[in-house]
């Protein structure tokens, strides 16, 4: 199982689906394992009821259904599939309004979508989705990628309150695919993923929505910057080293 996750982690995540099914039939006996800790790209599906998009996840799949966050209800159609109580169900309703602004104003589009339930003591948590499609045929604005995707996971935990503050404990995962295609560069690819993780004990009289929303606002901005270092700062390094460009043009790699 070690050494399945080391594999998992050095694996592209345009290749991650081919391999994860790969070691799912080598090793039948941590399925159940394999699939709750490797993150794959994410993927969609449409709320037929309310006609939006919602993200599926672990955290929103019931046997082979999926809850969507707008609805609350399973698709395909499940009858005893597990719902959260009304007051973590209002909570979500609100976390995905104000996630949905949040996607809007950095991400200029995209899907999004955020699941919360009670965990095994007092608290409960939460896992915030993202996934935009960059490419010319999707959300893509400026036309630059071929193909492109960025899928971001957050998982939040909440701890219990004690004496007016929580404990947050965040894990972040982002995965990064990108194409371009074009007579003066050809064809460059570059996929990649990062993961981080932040504790943070803040007072909840702000609302668990207003301190997780400043937690994950904080942790993209540190794994954007990790991925400009070390994919495209690394690939950027690595390119002008074989091939210099002509004396007075500085390199630079598609956005």
């Amino acid at each position: 199982m070690e050494a399945a996750m080391d594999l998992m982690r050095r694996i592209s995540p345009n290749q991650g689906e081919t391999a994860l099914s790969a070691l799912l039939a080598i090793l039948p006996s941590h399925s159940s394992e394999l699939l709750s800790q490797v993150d794959q790209p994410l993927q969609v599906l449409m709320d037929a009821k309310c006609e939006k998009e919602f993200i599926l996840c672990e955290y929103n799949r019931d046997a082979d259904s999926y809850r969507s966050p707008w609805s609350n209800e399973y698709y395909p159609p499940l009858e005893d599939g597990s719902l959260p109580s009304a007051e973590m169900r209002k909570l979500e309703c609100e976390a995905n309004d104000v996630f949905a602004i949040y996607r809007d104003q950095y991400y200029e589009g995209g899907i999004s979508s955020v699941y919360m339930w009670e965990d095994d003591g007092q608290g409960f948590a939460a896992c915030f989705l993202i996934k935009k499609d960059g490419s010319k045929s999707g959300d893509g604005r400026r036309g630059y990628l071929h193909e492109g995707t960025w899928d971001a996971i957050h998982v939040i935990e909440v701890g219990a309150e004690e004496d007016g503050k929580a404990h947050y404990c965040l894990t972040s995962t982002v995965m990064l695919s990108l194409t371009t295609e074009g007579k003066p560069s050809g064809t460059f690819n570059l996929a990649g993923s990062i993961r981080r993780q932040m504790n943070c004990d803040l007072a909840v009289a702000d609302g668990h929505i207003c301190n997780m929303g400043k937690m994950i606002e904080e942790m993209e901005g540190k794994l954007r910057n990790s991925l400009d270092q070390v994919y495209f700062g690394k690939t950027r390094e690595m390119v002008c080293t074989l091939r210099p460009p002509p004396e007075g043009i500085q390199m630079k790699l598609p956005e």
